[in-house]
């Protein structure tokens, strides 16, 4: 499978300009599978203009990322703000489109809310993982901030996922913590992981990138030039999975019974 990660400046709050720079990335990349950042769609520093900038997942916008998988033979992951079919609540989505027009919506689980981030403002929180069965394999979906809570990713893999598809609006403040959780995160549940940000600025945000490539062992597939747009192209191969976990049978051996003692303690039962 080739995948293409997309490190992009969105212009904030132009929908329309986003998703024709998406579609220049795919007439060009040729690509299985293709990976577009953290609320690319309306721009991470959309604030008080995303309740505007929503968006259903059956609206427009994603129906116009239908029609670009359809014509390029794509799976496109890319981040948008949604909106509630019923309801005030907005959600920060990462959606996944197939070629054959099949969708996935993954919200948010971790919200950001500390330091420059406002997430909670505007945002409802997501309350459940999403693995992707697709052609090209099975492939969970994260957020930015989610990728500092190993459990996501655990679960995901032992539900079946191939590969974690993260995509990020991680200033450049916070590259250095991406920079090492990544492997992390690829060797421990022996997947692949793909993770695309942003870069550009936005407001008084930086983005300097550091969209990048892990495959199951640990191994750097590649890495986005940083400060400036740029499509990275890598190679993955799933065969290369059933290696790795023998090599490494973390799967294998992973405890569950150690998640229970997360949730009794998340519940209020320390010490119990």
């Amino acid at each position: 499978m080739k995948a293409v990660l997309a490190q992009l400046g969105p212009a904030v709050g132009k929908k329309a300009e986003n998703l024709e720079k998406m579609e220049k990335v795919l007439s060009q990349a040729e690509a299985d599978l293709a990976l577009f950042g953290e609320l690319y769609l309306s721009g991470y520093m959309a604030r008080d203009r995303i309740p505007r900038l929503a968006e259903p997942i059956d609206g427009p916008s994603v129906r116009a990322v239908q029609a670009m998988a359809a014509e390029h033979g794509t799976h496109i992951v890319f981040g948008m703000p949604e909106k509630a079919a019923k309801g005030r609540t907005l959600w920060n989505t990462s959606v996944l489109v197939a070629p054959d027009g099949r969708t996935w919506a993954y919200r948010k689980i971790h919200l950001a809310n500390f330091g420059p981030f406002e997430e909670n403002v505007w945002f409802g929180r997501g309350s459940d993982l999403v693995l992707a069965d697709t052609k090209v394999g099975k492939i969970g979906l994260l957020i930015c901030y989610d990728l500092f809570f190993p459990e996501l990713s655990k679960a995901l893999a032992l539900q079946g996922a191939e590969v974690l598809a993260a995509i990020s609006a991680g200033p450049h403040t916070s590259r250095r913590f991406f920079d090492a959780i990544l492997p992390a995160r690829a060797i421990e549940n022996t997947v692949y992981v793909l993770y695309a940000n942003l870069v550009g600025t936005e407001l008084n945000q930086v983005f300097s990138g550091g969209t990048q490539a892990w495959g199951p062992r640990g191994e750097d597939l590649g890495r986005a030039k940083d400060h400036r747009e740029h499509a990275l192209a890598v190679d993955v191969d799933l065969r290369a999975l059933d290696a790795a976990r023998e090599f490494r049978p973390t799967i294998r051996d992973t405890r569950p019974e150690f998640f229970d003692a997360i949730r009794r303690l998340s519940e209020g039962g320390r010490g119990k």
